[in-house]
């Protein structure tokens, strides 16, 4: 038989265990929150994966510790797992990103584009640059009122070769955006080189900035909304999905 010191000291023993085991799950989650911009909401489950891209997209070159970042190493085989899960019916992904690494930003936009799985994006605050592709690239795409895009050429940081080649390199790479974009969205390719070549808007650069409507009535974003019609919209076109696949049968 337990004495009474004995039954006390099992008794913390094992309330210990369970605070270290809580512990451990909500170091877990703070670490997921931190690296994934992931999070769980408890006792709710769900068909469909929130995914976050904000502050800047990090290609090839780690940035500097104070820069808020998105790996790209991080989200595509989140892309991959989304694709491969059959708890997972649809997609929801949140933008407010200044843009980055014009590779990696396509990379993932091309993932998101040639998912089977229904998707749905939401600009909130910005969706600058390389993010135009990633907000284009869902089956339908939503702004908020608020939010906007800048449309602007793409950059080189470093050393440049005062060349033809050069120039054709950045012609190349441009094109590959302005491509992109076309396809997944109704602007039409001459518009949207007008937007990015335009001069005098902004002070520093050659661009344009595009509040909320105007991303709509340019055909670069389907419509605006916010993060109750973005869900609504996904779980209707996951509706849609399932009934084509039954008349299929």
């Amino acid at each position: 038989m337990y004495s009474d010191k004995d039954y006390i000291q099992k008794i913390t023993f094992n309330d210990n265990e369970i605070f270290e085991d809580n512990n451990k799950k909500e170091q877990d989650e703070v670490e997921n929150i931190k690296e994934f911009g992931e999070t769980k909401v408890p006792n709710m489950k769900t068909n469909i994966h929130c995914l976050t891209i904000i502050g800047q997209i990090e290609g090839h070159i780690v940035l500097p510790s104070q820069n808020k970042t998105t790996k790209y190493e991080h989200i595509i085989p989140q892309l991959v797992a989304i694709e491969d899960s059959p708890d997972i019916e649809g997609l929801l992904l949140i933008l407010n990103t200044v843009g980055g690494d014009v590779e990696a930003g396509l990379a993932i936009a091309e993932m998101v584009a040639t998912m089977s799985k229904p998707t749905v994006s939401l600009v909130l605050g910005g969706g600058h640059s390389i993010g135009v592709p990633l907000a284009v690239a869902a089956d339908f795409s939503y702004i908020a009122p608020s939010a906007t895009m800048t449309i602007h050429p793409i950059r080189l940081n470093g050393m440049i070769i005062g060349v033809p080649q050069t120039y054709e390199y950045f012609e190349k790479m441009q094109q590959r955006v302005v491509q992109f974009v076309v396809k997944n969205s109704t602007i039409s390719n001459e518009r949207f080189r007008e937007l990015m070549l335009k001069t005098g808007e902004l002070a520093n650069d050659v661009g344009t900035v595009l509040f909320g409507e105007e991303a709509v009535k340019n055909g670069i974003i389907d419509c605006v909304g916010g993060v109750a019609d973005s869900l609504k919209k996904l779980y209707e076109i996951i509706k849609q999905s399932k009934e084509s696949e039954l008349h299929l049968q």
